[in-house]
């Protein structure tokens, strides 16, 4: 744990918002919310980028000065200077556990990269254009096109989060029978989902976590999305987005490539988010002062 005084408070936030605004250019809400990839981030995930801008210390680092800082949620004096409040670790607590736990289960697992992305073409099998989720973008090879290659290739989705958007034809055909009960069972470090949720998990925390960590994760959950829509059977040409033909042998190779890569890159997220969580979770007089 450090006491961090002003000077020093400032110097890491203005890095941070530097390194934040330069991670989110100059896009506009209407470009996100139209981009497949964007949209992903703020629609689907929760945190909105007026939190995600939001510097926090984490809880393990208290400031001199709380008068940045007192009147946020979950902010407060604690002995040597303020910081997120002890009584508000403890009625996170559970949720601390959990994630740490999920995430330390998940990384022990290993790795499969034979799924070939087919969640996202799961979720269009045996619909027409009308009816896609993202409707604004042509289907590459057209909808019967689509399906064929979904019954060709087969469905090996272990990610309940992407398995419950699958059409009601497609979700039959997976190799797994998932629910959210299984997901901490079942969910495993190469799934580029699970990847993503890394993300999830660290806004979770907020403010307990470092915001350096979540915007990782953030910065980690856009290349990963990148790479599933690329895979998707969406033309994304106009994003110019070059598409991995997963619906070739050469392109399924490139997918699982893809899917080693940045399983290796989000490993080392997954880690530290689940370090950060058990030495916050070592504060034992945390859980002495419950009002």
């Amino acid at each position: 744990m450090a006491i961090i005084d002003g000077e020093e408070a400032t110097l890491r936030r203005s890095a941070y918002v530097a390194r934040f605004e330069a991670a989110m250019g100059t896009g506009t809400k209407e470009t996100r919310i139209a981009d497949p990839v964007e949209a992903f981030l703020w629609t689907y995930y929760s945190y909105r980028p007026r939190e995600l801008r939001r510097y926090h210390l984490g809880a393990m680092d208290l400031l001199i000065d709380g008068s940045v800082v007192e009147t946020w949620r979950g902010y407060g004096r604690r002995e040597g200077g303020f910081g997120v409040r002890l009584d508000f670790i403890a009625q996170r607590r559970s949720t601390i556990e959990f994630i740490t736990r999920f995430l330390r289960v998940t990384s022990t697992r290993l790795p499969q990269h034979n799924c070939f992305g087919m969640h996202e073409w799961a979720m269009v099998y045996g619909q027409d254009q009308a009816q896609i989720r993202h409707s604004a973008w042509p289907l590459r090879l057209g909808a019967d096109a689509t399906s064929k290659v979904v019954d060709d290739v087969g469905i090996r989705c272990s990610h309940f989060d992407a398995f419950r958007f699958f059409t009601p034809k497609a979700a039959p055909l997976n190799a797994f029978a998932l629910t959210r009960e299984s997901q901490i069972e079942v969910d495993q470090p190469g799934c580029i989902h699970a990847n993503m949720d890394l993300y999830k998990w660290a806004y979770k925390l907020a403010p307990i976590l470092p915001s350096e960590l979540v915007l990782d994760a953030f910065l980690n959950a856009r290349r990963l999305r990148e790479v599933d829509m690329r895979a998707s059977p969406y033309d994304l040409s106009e994003l110019h987005l070059s598409p991995i033909r997963v619906e070739l042998p050469e392109g399924r190779i490139e997918y699982a490539d893809e899917q080693r890569r940045l399983a290796n890159e989000s490993m080392p997220i997954r880690i530290a988010i689940a370090n950060y969580c058990e030495q916050v979770l070592a504060l034992r007089e945390a859980f002495n002062e419950v009002k």
